[in-house]
């Protein structure tokens, strides 16, 4: 619990431009599919988000708020692969294309984000990116 505790707390310390985007994010993968439950699609990317949440407060309570914490989104690479296989089938002038279309674009930037932060970590910036948590 504590760990969980000490992830949200890191990131609820980000910059506000962090916070923004880690609000928009929880809104596309998170909210959104809420109101889409009764399509796989969006079962899949709140599944995916929840998974992810877990691994990042395993991740926060290995290694504290580090930036190995991009490795949380790796579900999203089979989820962003299982979404593009299914745009033949969605159309994109709905307001379920759109959100599908808007979670792939949103979650792959964030992906490339991630990507970045965990070849820093492996590269030697293990230091906690929040300190006193």
């Amino acid at each position: 619990m504590n760990a969980f505790i000490k992830f949200n707390k890191g990131l609820m310390s980000q910059p506000l431009l962090v916070e923004l985007w880690i609000g928009l994010m929880v809104i596309f993968n998170m909210i959104v599919p809420l109101f889409y439950l009764d399509r796989l699609e969006a079962q899949v990317v709140l599944v995916g988000f929840m998974a992810g949440m877990v691994l990042m407060t395993l991740i926060t309570a290995a290694t504290g708020f580090s930036r190995l914490l991009g490795l949380g989104h790796i579900f999203w690479i089979p989820l962003l692969y299982f979404l593009w296989t299914h745009l033949d089938q969605i159309p994109p002038n709905d307001g379920f294309g759109v959100w599908v279309r808007s979670v792939m674009v949103i979650n792959a930037a964030s992906l490339i984000l991630d990507g970045v932060d965990v070849l820093k970590y492996l590269a030697g910036e293990r230091a906690e990116v929040v300190k006193g948590l």
